[in-house]
């Protein structure tokens, strides 16, 4: 599968796109990633207490938000593309 990182998220990864083989859901894939890049990365997707996934990230399925899908039980496959990006909020 496919993984895309957009502004804060391309900066800790260090890159803009990886292939990844496809774990079972969208929360093992985090846990894969915090774990892969560290606290930098874990403390901007999960809430403090690790439990869910923060509101300050944004999380596309095939360009589809996984909040109106199955939130982090949302499953995955090999030709997926997740697209991960800050929450922005504008006036």
């Amino acid at each position: 599968m496919k993984l895309k990182f957009y502004a804060e998220f391309r900066s800790i990864t260090k890159c803009k796109e990886v292939n990844v083989t496809a774990p079972p859901d969208i929360w093992a894939l985090l846990v894969y990633l915090g774990e892969r890049y560290g606290n930098a990365l874990r403390v901007k997707l999960f809430t403090p207490d690790g439990e869910d996934i923060t509101n300050d990230v944004n999380i596309l399925l095939n360009g589809r938000n996984i909040h109106f899908l199955q939130g982090k039980n949302t499953r995955l496959t090999e030709d997926d593309t997740v697209s991960i990006f800050s929450s922005v909020a504008g006036g």
